[in-house]
């Protein structure tokens, strides 16, 4: 964790010159420090608030499907740029796994206030087998599937709650 702290980050206007860096970068949320992928976290929540109700379902799907395609490439091409596995600022990861988990988390501030600290409890400690995903997947591949793992663990508590009538 602090080798984090003493991480890098670009300048904003270095982050803005390219559609695929202001991508990478969570629109600029990576670069609010400390805790990035809070960050970026949370700034997909207001996304999501904001368009709620906007798509049906399978136009959902298909949205997260191309935001997880483009992450790998741009993900692993700022990545590359920057000469880092996988840049603290890289926040495209966290937004897409967590619009995942607010797809299919109940539709109220409560549960879905929960399926925040559930993601960022996962994606922070990494728990089996997403620290060796992390650790062993390379690319922009690797950027944005550990942080899918992290948010099928999210869902996978939310689902138990939802059986046993929480939400």
């Amino acid at each position: 964790m602090r080798d984090r702290a003493r991480v890098r980050y670009p300048k904003p206007s270095w982050v803005m010159k390219d559609p695929g860096r202001l991508i990478a970068f969570g629109f600029g949320s990576g670069l609010l420090r400390p805790a990035s992928g809070t960050w970026g976290t949370l700034l997909a929540w207001l996304i999501w608030a904001a368009a709620a109700g906007a798509a049906p379902d399978p136009a959902i799907g298909v949205f997260l499907a191309l935001a997880f395609l483009y992450g790998c490439w741009a993900c692993h091409r700022v990545a590359r740029e920057l000469q880092v596995e996988d840049h603290v600022g890289i926040v495209w990861d966290e937004m897409v796994a967590f619009w995942l988990v607010l797809w299919l988390t109940p539709d109220t501030f409560y549960a879905q206030l929960l399926a925040f600290g559930l993601f960022r409890l996962f994606d922070i400690a990494k728990p089996p087998p997403i620290k060796y995903f992390d650790a062993k997947v390379k690319g922009g591949f690797g950027v944005m599937w550990d942080d899918i793992v992290a948010a099928a663990y999210a869902l996978l508590i939310m689902a138990i709650l939802v059986r046993f009538g929480v939400f």
